[in-house]
């Protein structure tokens, strides 16, 4: 996850002088310093060579786009730039996405990468739009698209072209649900792309750069004989003025990118919720929350802690603990005349090891469920099940913290019903209608992950720090298990285990889980919206509860059977 345009990124306080850094910080800055350097990978593109030759070509790059296209000094949310990380494809799936304010109105970008391969879509870049559009479907936000892309990446075309006619589809859903889409063309838009234009609300097409056909030349004269040029056969200014494709003919990238943003300014749109606050992406002056606080309920304070503390928090052994409360403390608003105090806990007497309680970040209210020692007990589910029905009572949006082990095992505890209890508090995660947002802190494991509102249930947003792991459960544990599963399977048919020989196997086994728990890997795979660094979580969650403001914020009475 990237914050671009640095109004949005909070101020960094230098380190004072004769003070250290805490080892727990040491570790969670090396573990940043690696994530920059994989996300620079990203914004790198095809390399300095096909850089270099689209820039000569007088073409901008897709995030310079981006940055003319949205509102001056406002944030752009970069959405999976880690996407495709660890695979045979750059890292970034060539297309960047992400949440931007253009003419005061949040909207999601999908802009290709021309210099990665032409643009062309791989099976990545398929999941990494999909997720885009999932996010603008559920948010309700307009959708530009910044097109220069050759199409499929062919020989990869078995993965691309079933599940790939969705994102048409997705188009025209959204147009049909009455909210725009808009497509910018700088440069090739060809084959199945060229539906980008076709289906979008508005199309803008650059003279002498953009193309847009079902077949160019070569596949025109293999078909039917025909000879054509680019110009005749799919240029922008026939689109213009004899197919009209094009609404808007726009003289150089920068005229298109005007263009768009005039469009926007006249769309008319307006967010079912209006509170203020995050729209343009900036952190509001000392007089201005101060006039907040005496007229407006949504009045917020910035945090009491210092953000820069987030660093010290995550221990480098995830198996000890740390207080979550201490995350609350530096991500959500501050003591003010309008809030009273920071966290309001709920039940802090019952099921401990889960925190859970009412605050507000960027004047926004939200309930709070937090992994506070790791294991999840009966009471902590019981308590999270009463929680999330309550939210859902004065419709007010979740965001849940991870530290888990998952559920609690043992004789003891299934026999007390912690199947049951774990069940319950799913059920009521899975049918809870406010939005859900999750940041993974430390550990995310086994059914922990799930009943903390895992990927697989769909929060609005979910995002990772660099200290994040999730599997089924730790490398140790899941090679544990193997071994004992290969002893009593040699046992049951009479033959001598061989322990000795089983020890390489489990430290491969360890390995391997331990690199496909780590945050680059799962970002990789999409499993989470971006990696971030704690300091940025109260910026990158303001941005999120503002887009969530879109919709009407609606809680249910409905729930499945709950196992009592």
């Amino acid at each position: 996850m990237n914050l671009d345009t640095g109004a949005a990124r909070p101020t960094r306080s230098p380190i004072p002088e004769g003070v250290t850094r805490s080892p727990n910080a040491e570790a969670m800055l090396e573990k940043i310093a690696a994530l920059d350097a994989e996300q620079a990978k990203a914004v790198a593109g095809g390399g300095e060579k096909y850089v270099a030759r689209h820039h000569d070509r007088g073409k901008l790059m897709p995030r310079e786009r981006i940055e003319l296209l949205i509102d001056e000094g406002s944030a752009f949310l970069e959405l999976s730039p880690l996407a495709g990380w660890g695979s045979d494809f750059a890292v970034g799936a060539s297309v960047v996405t992400g949440i931007g304010v253009v003419e005061g109105v949040e909207v999601m970008i999908t802009a290709n990468d021309p210099s990665v391969k032409g643009g062309a879509s791989n099976p990545w870049t398929v999941k990494k739009i999909f997720r885009a559009s999932q996010i603008a479907e559920e948010n309700r936000l307009p959708t530009i698209a910044l097109v220069e892309s050759g199409g499929a990446d062919l020989p990869t075309q078995k993965e691309i072209f079933i599940p790939g006619g969705k994102l048409f589809r997705d188009i025209t859903r959204s147009s049909a649900a009455k909210v725009p889409t808009v497509a910018l063309v700088f440069g090739n838009s060809t084959a199945g792309g060229a539906y980008v234009p076709g289906m979008s609300d508005y199309t803008v097409m650059v003279r002498e750069q953009a193309k847009v056909f079902l077949g160019g030349p070569p596949l025109v004269k293999m078909a039917t004989g025909e000879e054509s040029d680019d110009e005749s056969l799919g240029g922008a200014e026939m689109h213009a003025r004899t197919s009209g494709l094009a609404d808007y003919l726009a003289e150089d990238e920068r005229d298109a990118i005007r263009i768009g943003r005039r469009i926007v300014a006249r769309l008319n749109w307006r967010k079912a919720v209006s509170r203020g606050g995050f729209e343009t992406g900036l952190r509001p002056s000392s007089t201005t929350r101060e006039l907040r606080a005496s007229t407006n309920e949504n009045a917020y304070a910035e945090p009491d802690e210092d953000p820069e503390g987030l660093l010290d928090l995550v221990p480098t052994d995830l198996k000890e603990p740390f207080d979550p409360r201490e995350v609350v403390a530096r991500i959500c608003d501050g003591v003010s005349a309008t809030n009273g105090q920071v966290f309001d806990e709920f039940k802090p007497l019952y099921g401990t090891s889960l925190v859970t309680g009412w605050a507000k970040l960027h004047g926004r209210p939200i309930g709070i469920l937090a992994n506070a020692q790791g294991v999840l007990f009966s009471q902590e589910a019981q308590k999270a099940t009463q929680f999330v029905q309550l939210a859902n009572q004065t419709d007010t949006p979740l965001l849940f913290l991870h530290n888990t082990t998952g559920y609690m095992v043992g004789k003891e505890y299934e026999q007390g019903g912690i199947i049951k209890h774990g069940a319950m508090m799913i059920n009521a995660i899975s049918n809870s209608t406010v939005p859900h947002l999750s940041v993974v802190m430390g550990a995310s494991y086994g059914a922990g992950n799930y009943g903390m509102n895992g990927r697989a249930f769909d929060p609005r947003f979910l995002f990772t720090w660099p200290s994040a792991k999730s599997a089924v459960m730790g490398p140790a544990q899941l090679a544990g298990v193997l071994e004992i599963v290969a002893q009593q399977s040699a046992e049951s048919k009479g033959q001598p285990f061989d322990a000795e020989g089983f020890k390489g196997i489990k430290e491969i086994v360890e390995a391997q889980i331990e690199e496909q728990s780590l945050p680059h890997f799962l970002s990789g795979m999409l499993y989470d919206d971006g990696v971030i660094d704690p300091r940025d979580t109260r910026t990158v969650l303001g941005i999120c509860l503002s887009v969530i403001d879109n919709v009407p914020v609606e809680g249910t009475d409905r729930f499945g059977v709950f196992r009592m």
